[in-house]
């Protein structure tokens, strides 16, 4: 089967060096790009390496986003390549994160002609997994500041606000493997503690002198190889270090009882500043029933609705959970909450985590509300709507239909 490597950075120039040392090691390797500088025009500019090929062309798009692109030419391209090339590596704009792209791979459907069912791209070629390059001496600015999208140039879309700290941690944090465009600084290093713990099996090799493991082999056991990562999976995925190094030091927030939510309003702010990652799940007193899903990078953040807590739900939604999910559920039970719990992970590079935990400590219901119950819960303000950034802006009402997926999309 045709091995797929998912290839992403924020900078073209190194992405474009590590593609040279990939040609290098495989001359025979087929490399799939669409620019998307000029996405916001409905034009795509596609190019297709293979061997001493170097095809260019230009797409028009009926409606420029990222999703037509990807369903209108990346899916058909890798089904045509299936079978008839050893190896693809799908070298992604800087502007594109990895999972939603892992996850169009495994879960869109694409004709694979030739007489066969629909099916996922994934089920035509081999995910070996995602390298992300990056730069070690700019990398934590960028994945700790605010800067947009636009006014870095990389995209010209104009309701798109994301953030480079959104793309620079979103990036590392899904990668199997690193590719460093120049050496790191001298230790202790803050920039290489956070990437021990954002993506702490991950190998990091060089891009002159890459070897092939930057085609994803010999990976560490339990790597991601572009799977997407669920609501409810272990948030310190890799089980990194939780000791002190460089500054840098994470913070693992475990609670039983309901969160106030304007209190967790006023206590999200210190997690805008000096943090780089910010994660996991939450529950407010005013909404008993609902997951609700936190991240963060750098200077922005999201909380939006992500499912549904197991208790009080029926067999159905029991059944489907997973195995995994009901085992957890059911080993951290509480007679009175169920699963309903606070988890949340923080990733702090210049930020003091003993004056976080007491932010979020102090954003808990007091033994006193949580005495009056759940009808004294249902009167308690909320400023958080069906979704909720920060730095902040209108919440979308909570009855507002959420579309597909879990919460998560958007990011931070």
């Amino acid at each position: 089967m045709t091995e797929l490597v998912v290839l992403c950075g924020t900078e073209r120039d190194g992405t474009e060096r590590a593609i040279a040392r990939m040609r290098q090691l495989d001359p025979d390797v087929v490399v799939l790009h669409h620019d998307l500088r000029d996405l916001g025009r409905g034009l795509v500019h596609r190019r297709l390496r293979d061997g001493g090929r170097d095809e260019h062309s230009v797409l028009e798009l009926d409606h420029g986003c990222v999703s037509c692109t990807i369903r209108a030419d990346v899916l058909p391209t890798l089904a045509a390549l299936a079978g008839a090339v050893p190896r693809v590596v799908l070298h992604l704009d800087p502007c594109l994160e990895p999972e939603p792209v892992c996850w169009a791979l495994g879960a869109v459907l694409v004709d694979p002609g030739r007489g066969r069912a629909p099916c996922p791209a994934t089920d035509l070629v081999d995910l070996r997994g995602v390298v992300t390059v990056l730069d070690p001496q700019t990398w934590l600015d960028d994945a700790t500041g605010d800067v947009t999208l636009p006014e870095r140039g990389l995209t010209t879309l104009p309701d798109d606000e994301r953030t480079i700290a959104q793309l620079a941690v979103g990036q590392v944090e899904f990668a199997d493997v690193l590719v460093t465009t120049r050496p790191a600084g001298p230790r202790p290093d803050p920039t290489v503690a956070v990437l021990d713990r954002l993506a702490p099996t991950a190998p990091r090799l060089d891009v002159d002198d890459a070897d092939e493991r930057v085609f994803c082999t010999r990976l560490a056991p339990g790597a991601r190889r572009g799977v997407p990562g669920g609501v409810h999976e272990p948030l310190l995925r890799g089980a990194p270090s939780l000791d002190a190094d460089a500054g840098v030091r994470t913070l693992v927030f475990s609670q039983r009882r309901p969160f106030h939510p304007d209190r967790l309003h006023d206590a999200i702010d210190t997690l805008l500043d000096g943090v780089v990652r910010a994660r996991g799940r939450v529950w407010l007193a005013t909404r008993p029933d609902a997951v609700l899903w936190l991240e963060s990078a750098g200077g922005g953040l999201r909380i939006a609705h992500a499912g549904e807590w197991l208790d009080g739900a029926g067999p159905q939604a029991w059944d489907a959970a997973g195995a995994d999910r009901q085992a957890l559920a059911a080993l951290a039970w509480h007679p009175r909450w169920g699963d309903r719990a606070q988890d949340l992970v923080v990733l702090c590079h210049a930020a003091d985590p003993d004056e976080i935990d007491a932010a979020l400590r102090g954003a808990l219901l007091t033994d006193a509300e949580v005495a009056a119950g759940q009808d004294a819960w249902s009167g308690l303000p909320d400023p958080f709507g069906w979704a909720h950034d920060e730095p902040c802006s209108d919440p979308e009402p909570a009855h507002t239909d959420p579309g597909t997926g879990d919460g998560r999309e958007g990011g931070s």
